[in-house]
């Protein structure tokens, strides 16, 4: 147990032979979600690593959602053996916009889990043991209705090289704002993390924003709902990605204060536009911030 009541565990934890008898023992079906977009350089082998745990019957679905591609992800995720949707056709009554949150969002229309799974599709050493740390305390813990991925996270860069280490965003904007004004959720070592997983009865309760504040505001929301006693947080060993630039991170850092600030009672977003400086001649660029939220899927039923 973390010393705020968020706990903690290890993704050695949860065997697999462990959790086929709880799924069984419990009737819970699962549901792996893999939002993408542009990964056709990963998205194969992220597939790849979890199919066994669908092949054991761990997992009921692995579902690739195509967050309007404009490369091969998704006959790529398909080839691997993922159920690919796209986000165009999931609720076509509502017009697809690209963004993480969206992708998400729409997986719960699309899929019928009673407990979903999210892993990233940009990763370049996903393993089973991601999927048996997120679906743990969820198929063991009947109180647990949110799980938070952790780990160690080198960057590479274009050469292949490992760079430094991520979670820029996390050290510079989630982790100052959350232990300024939710100390109870300072244990939680990765709030933004990409693999995380929840009961469906939470996820369908609650907003989803477009963008990169979807980790933050579902933590967020999970706590405001059931407190830290409902959370639960897994080690899960290394993930590498890739580089992003500063520039983008500043963009995301603004998606992630534009979901919070509200949650948090302090403020909602008046400006949707990032200005930042080209560094060598000082001109703004200006980037739209993605701040638009989807309403809870249980609203629209």
């Amino acid at each position: 147990m973390g010393p705020d009541g968020v706990a903690t565990h290890h993704h050695r934890d949860f065997p697999l032979d462990r959790l086929l008898e709880a799924k069984a023992a419990t009737g819970t079906s699962v549901s792996l979600v893999l939002p993408a977009r542009d990964e056709e350089a990963t998205v194969a082998a992220v597939v790849g690593a979890f199919l066994p745990l669908r092949d054991a019957g761990l997992l009921d679905e692995v579902v690739v959602v195509d967050s309007l591609s404009g490369d091969s992800t998704a006959r790529i995720a398909a080839d691997a053996g993922a159920t690919v949707v796209s986000v165009a056709d999931v609720a076509p009554e509502i017009p697809a916009r690209a963004g993480k949150g969206e992708a998400m969002w729409r997986a719960l229309h699309a899929t019928t889990g009673d407990v979903v799974a999210y892993c990233d599709t940009d990763v370049l050493d996903a393993g089973p043991r991601f999927a048996l740390g997120l679906l743990g305390p969820l198929l063991t813990e009947p109180d647990v209705h949110l799980v938070k991925g952790f780990y160690r996270r080198p960057i590479v860069d274009e050469s292949g090289a490992v760079a430094e280490h991520g979670g820029r965003v996390t050290e510079l904007t989630a982790r100052p704002l959350l232990s300024l004004t939710r100390p109870e959720l300072a244990s939680v070592v990765q709030p933004l993390a990409g693999e995380w997983s929840g009961r469906r009865s939470l996820l369908e309760a609650i907003p989803f924003p477009v963008g990169y504040g979807v980790e933050i505001a579902v933590l967020l929301d999970a706590h405001r709902i059931g407190g830290a006693e409902s959370l639960a947080q897994v080690d899960l060993g290394v993930r590498t990605h890739t580089h992003h630039s500063q520039q983008r991170l500043g963009v995301m850092a603004a998606e992630v204060l534009a979901a919070a600030l509200p949650r948090l009672g302090l403020s909602d977003p008046l400006g949707r536009e990032m200005r930042q400086f080209d560094p060598g001649d000082h001109a703004p660029l200006l980037t739209p911030i993605n701040a638009d939220e989807r309403p809870p899927v249980a609203s629209l039923r």
